[in-house]
């Protein structure tokens, strides 16, 4: 078979056995995570809830997330991610509908600590499985399909737990409580479709040939480095200024999504919505988000260009939130809204390429996890709850988003000043990571 046939039909094969059932497997995680947002719209008044109160719980995930992270990318890696993601879905579908018996605030918090520990490691994880298949050329279009769960969560779930917020009172359940069940048990039906569906690495892939599987473990390893090279600790990505200045990249794009998914259902809702309405309305954003990270991630990768495709939806995110507080109708914060979350996920392609390329085959499991747990940390159980108190203090949730603003943008330069002190040292920035 001809290299440019055989690369064709390798490529095409691992899309289309592995993508779908990846993006449906994240789709959920991303529903279990953020349907707080839209349970809230009930749930509390029922618990007698603040909304610093609300904030603080929905931020406990983010602090055990951060917590698990790093050590769950390191079990992937060891017991394989075939048996590891399911496990990971398998725990958080449970927890998630657990969260229908929630009682009280002590609960609350509970909760959404377990699930943030149970789902940790899965984004990281499965970023960290991509490498293993992914060529370096292939990955900002293919980590940008992968990412679509992310607005296509919000997209699909918004109307759907709007809807099913209206069955309250069915068999004597809140609407509240019908949405964490319904929502919470797919997700550990597919943790065991995991074990039948995902194989390991390419040798252990049935679906290709021993052709293809050689290929592609050849392009995934990518050209041979000059000389021996030396061992490295899989911790020393901890000493890199790079590794910090993605770190404070990936805060930005992430407390933006945090944020607007657990606060937004009630912004919308203070235009004098319904709760059907309102989660009707908040699903528009995430679908035009998804149609604009597909196409950011291909220019990304058509042009080669990495930082610039970073840097710009953070500029976005800053400019929008900025200028959210100046109107007073629902229409134009709609849109506002919508360039805020274009931003979040547009950004997910490219910096994920970026920073999957920079790290090397030691680093890459911890590399990968450190960088979104501590992005989680800050952008959701910071962020999240900086929200809420600002909220509090001045009953305004355009005002509440001010400090959004500051840290996308201190996020954007961060990128910059990557890519201007990489360059200007001539420091090579991409190396792929082999197996």
């Amino acid at each position: 078979m001809a290299s440019a046939e055989l690369e064709l039909s390798t490529m095409r094969k691992v899309r289309w056995r592995l993508l779908p059932f990846l993006i449906v497997c994240y789709l959920f995680a991303l529903i279990d995570r953020t349907n707080v947002g839209m349970a809230a719209l009930q749930m509390t008044d029922d618990l007698g809830l603040t909304k610093s109160q609300f904030a603080f719980g929905a931020s406990l995930f983010f602090f055990s997330y951060f917590l698990v992270e790093v050590p769950s990318n390191i079990a992937l890696e060891r017991f394989g991610a075939r048996r590891w993601i399911a496990r990971i879905m398998i725990t958080w579908g449970l927890v998630s509908a657990a969260m229908a018996f929630v009682k009280g605030e002590t609960s609350f918090y509970v909760l959404r600590f377990i699930l943030g520990a149970a789902e940790a490691g899965f984004f990281p994880g499965i970023i960290l499985y991509l490498t293993y298949w992914l060529p370096t050329e292939y990955r900002a279009r293919v980590m940008a399909l992968f990412a679509i769960g992310i607005p296509m969560a919000n997209f699909i779930a918004s109307p759907v737990s709007g809807l099913l917020l209206t069955l309250d009172g069915v068999l004597g359940l809140r609407g509240w409580h019908w949405l964490f069940l319904v929502e919470g048990i797919p997700a550990t039906l597919l943790g065991f479709a995991c074990l039948a569906l995902l194989p390991d690495r390419p040798r252990d892939a049935k679906w290709l040939s021993a052709e293809e599987c050689a290929w592609l473990e050849n392009a995934v390893q990518g050209p041979a480095p000059a000389g021996a090279a030396p061992a490295v600790s899989k911790w020393s990505v901890f000493r890199s200024w790079q590794f910090w200045g993605f770190v404070i990249a990936c805060c930005g794009a992430s407390a933006s999504g945090s944020v607007l998914g657990v606060w937004q259902p009630q912004f919308l809702k203070s235009f004098g919505l319904t709760d059907l309405q309102t989660g009707l309305l908040n699903s528009f954003p995430y679908g035009v988000a998804t149609l604009a990270m597909i196409a950011w991630g291909h220019s990304s990768d058509r042009t080669g260009e990495r930082h610039w495709h970073t840097a710009i939806p953070l500029l976005l995110i800053t400019a929008s939130t900025l200028l959210i507080s100046i109107p007073t109708s629902l229409l134009p914060v709609l849109v506002l809204l919508t360039c805020s979350l274009c931003g979040a996920y547009c950004f997910k392609g490219p910096f994920w390429s970026l920073a999957s390329g920079w790290l090397t085959p030691q680093t890459a499991a911890v590399g990968i996890a450190a960088i979104n747990a501590t992005a989680n940390l800050v952008g959701g159980g910071l962020m999240v709850n900086l929200y809420g108190w600002v909220y509090d203090a001045t009953k305004s949730y355009a005002l509440a988003l001010m400090p959004l603003a500051l840290l996308t943008l201190l996020s954007a330069i961060s990128i910059l000043i990557i890519s201007r002190r990489t360059r200007s040292t001539g420091e090579p920035f991409v190396a792929p990571i082999a197996n």
